[in-house]
């Protein structure tokens, strides 16, 4: 089984050589990733520049810090308070829909924070009976609370009640701006508007004189498990400090069984602190809102003063900028064929960044994190992170606020990288896209390129082939090219090289005419003076060698009459007209014959059942003549038993006649060329007359001028030679 060649082009290898560049757009993408590491970098250095000048803003100013209960070494969680920023106006109807719904937003009072017990067994009941839990939030001018209030028992105050204090009630203390200590208390006599009172204290022991007080708005609102209890109260006159507490009543005019709250109310010393973000600071930190960063500003105990900006829209510094993507190419049909089809294979590749991602991981009161602690110990640091639904990656910088030469705070400033992968998104678009009409016209151009130099090859060697053919006679010219390259010079070398071949085969063609011309002359004059010699000489001796001379003087005219022959043919046949032959009467008038020429060999013709009784071909009679006497003759010469047979058949549109004879075989290098002009493999012993190898080349031309073929295979059981012979029938 031969092995399959792979063939190894032109047009191949210009495409494998330019299969290398492909490595432009790998080079062009490592290089937009690297961008990327300098954006980064880039990126991470405004913002720590942005979080040391907001934090420069907030050095050495003291009052933004005295009221935050920064003073403290340290903070209690349910007595040190946080109001968070509310992102809408609440309104006071006692229900909790409007009211964040984060678990850190609220904190539950129960059994640990009970203030005072009439029972003395702190069992848990007390908590079954009454336990709370407390939001406060800061919007507008406004400090806004909301108590979700758990009691068996709901008493209310009566109608014609004197005290305000023999029912469930609300204690609320706190120290304004001014430093004043007051206390209030909400007392309802039903579910609705609150009824808040203000204690003023009096000279008289144990008598406080009751105020309405109208600043505490608010709504109690019933529920199945207790009450609801929504209010606000004006932040500016709110201070730092802040105590409130529920107090439970299960009988009509009875006496309070229990307190439950963040701290004592009836003591300005035990109050706890407030914080709500600073209006001041806010006001500080909205002026680098511009920035498009989020920013945050803590106190040393992690609480937040202020933020501004989101980290959704946190996209980085260049957002602002509102890089416009100029398109390549501005026509819609373009456009509709990069969105549908460029971009969606680009993005098999590149990844486009979360426009909705969630990040947990501050809480609105409390900030943590590693950077953040070094910053309130002194030390400005950054980092990176990935949001907490590992979404998008988060840039983080904080840099502390020193007062005195002590940290009472830290600024810190977050963005994502979105801005910078949508900028290296836009760029290796580009990239792409330009590559790919690069790569795409430079495919063509090299397929184009290569396709014409195979072509004008292909092309060349055709013309080659066509001008010579399998016998080495020139057949046409070769066209000469014009082209002034490397391949135009090699058609005019071809063109060249075929006009000199022509010319010297036309020069061995017609030597046997000129030779046989030039020789005939002299052969004459000897030939007649050897005549004359005869005539006059009558000793015997000389007589034999006038015979010789003579017989040597008829083989010279016989070989120059061989040589002419050939080319007598072919100025014959051009001029020969064709005709209907009986090709079966033909042949076998043929054999006959040659029973006759050669009667020491037996000559038996073979035909077909199969043939028809009316079988013509074209052409000429005579030189088919010619062509059996060729074949059968040189068939007789090779005989060693003196037997040829001659079969005929009918195989498709071709008579097809076998001349067989039995003998020594054709070398097989020579089966092909054995009916070449001055071909002949008799021999010595075979030479009983001059040859020149031209009985089977005129064989072969005779065949041509008919239309058909002929060629000579080897025999096996018995040894022996075929010639075939295959002529066109007429068409009937």
């Amino acid at each position: 089984m031969s092995s399959f060649k792979l063939r190894f082009g032109l047009r191949a290898k210009l495409l494998l050589l330019s299969s290398f560049l492909f490595i432009i757009p790998w080079f062009g993408y490592q290089y937009v990733w690297e961008m990327e590491k300098y954006l980064r970098y880039g990126q991470e250095q405004t913002l720590v520049g942005t979080a040391r000048a907001l934090a420069t803003a907030l050095h050495e100013r003291p009052n933004l810090f005295n009221n935050q209960a920064s003073f403290l070494p340290s903070v209690e969680q349910g007595k040190d308070l946080y109001g968070y920023q509310l992102k809408e106006a609440i309104q006071l109807d006692g229900l909790i829909h409007d009211w964040p719904t984060k678990e850190h937003s609220q904190h539950y009072y129960g059994n640990d924070n009970i203030l005072f017990s009439k029972s003395n067994n702190l069992d848990g009941n007390l908590a079954a009976s009454l336990n709370f839990t407390a939001s406060l939030g800061k919007y507008d001018k406004y400090l806004y609370l909301f108590f979700k209030v758990n009691d068996n028992h709901t008493i209310f105050r009566g109608a014609n009640a004197r005290s305000i204090t023999h029912n469930d009630h609300m204690q609320l203390s706190f120290i304004n701006n001014r430093g004043q200590f007051r206390r209030f208390i909400v007392s309802n006599k039903q579910a609705g508007w609150l009824s808040a009172f203000e204690l003023i204290p009096s000279e008289q022991a144990n008598k406080d004189t009751l105020i309405p007080q109208p600043m505490i708005q608010g709504h109690w609102l019933l529920t199945p498990t207790g009450y609801n209890i929504e209010m606000r109260i004006p932040l500016k006159a709110v201070g730092d400090k802040i105590a409130f507490a529920f107090n439970d009543v299960d009988e009509e005019n009875g006496e309070v069984l229990s307190q439950i709250g963040s701290a004592n109310p009836q003591s300005a010393s035990t109050l706890g602190t407030i914080l709500v973000p600073s209006p001041e600071i806010e006001r500080i930190v909205n002026g680098m809102r511009h920035t498009n960063s989020s920013i945050w500003v803590v106190d040393h105990h992690h609480r937040v003063l202020a933020s501004a900006g989101s980290l959704k829209t946190a996209s980085g510094f260049w957002q602002s900028s509102k890089i416009s993507e100029q398109p390549l190419i501005s026509s819609k049909y373009w456009q509709q064929f990069k969105n549908s089809v460029l971009l969606p294979l680009y993005y098999k590749i590149l990844t486009k960044p979360p426009t909705d991602f969630i990040d947990k991981l501050y809480d609105a009161q409390h900030l943590t994190g590693d950077h953040i602690v070094s910053a309130l110990s002194g030390h400005a640091k950054s980092q990176w992170r990935l949001t907490t639904d590992q979404q998008a990656l988060v840039l983080s910088a904080a840099y502390p606020i020193f007062i005195n030469n002590n940290v009472k705070g830290a600024v810190i400033v977050e963005e994502t990288t979105n801005g910078i992968r949508t900028l290296r998104n836009q760029a290796l678009e580009k990239l792409f896209t330009i590559i790919l009409a690069i790569m795409l016209l430079g495919a063509l151009t090299f397929v184009f390129f290569a396709s014409r130099i195979t072509s004008r090859i292909r092309q060349l060697s055709s013309q080659a082939e066509q001008a010579i053919d399998e016998h080495g006679r020139i057949k046409s010219d070769i066209a000469i090219s014009k082209t002034n390259d490397e391949i135009g010079d090699l058609s005019r070398s071809f063109a060249r090289a075929i006009k000199r071949l022509q010319q010297y085969n036309h020069y061995l063609e017609n030597m046997s005419a000129r030779l046989s011309h030039e020789l005939r002359t002299p052969i004459a004059v000897v030939k007649t003076s050897l005549e004359n010699l005869s005539l006059q000489q009558n000793q015997a001796s000389e007589n034999l060698y006038i015979e010789r001379a003579q017989t040597g003087i008829n083989t010279l005219n016989e070989i120059l009459s061989n040589m002419s022959e050939a080319t007598r043919l072919e100025q014959m046949l051009v001029n020969t007209e064709k005709s209907a032959v009986d090709i079966i009467k033909l042949i076998q008038g043929c054999c006959q014959g040659y029973q006759h020429i050669y009667p020491k060999h037996h000559i038996e013709l073979v035909t077909d059942n199969s043939l028809p009784d009316d079988c013509t071909i074209t052409g000429s009679a005579e030189h088919i003549v010619q062509l059996l006497d060729k074949v059968v003759g040189n068939a007789v010469e090779f005989s060693e038993d003196n037997k040829v047979t001659v079969t005929v058949s009918l195989k498709g549109k071709y008579i097809v006649m076998q001349i067989i004879n039995n003998g020594i075989h054709l070398p097989e290098q020579m089966l092909t060329s054995l009916f070449d002009s001055m071909v002949s493999i008799r021999p010595n012993k075979k030479q009983t007359q001059p040859h020149l190898g031209l009985g089977l080349y005129i064989a072969r031309l005779i065949c041509q001028f008919h239309l058909g073929e002929i060629r000579a295979d080897n025999n096996y059981q018995p040894d022996g030679v075929t010639i075939t012979i295959s002529l066109p029938i007429a068409k009937q």
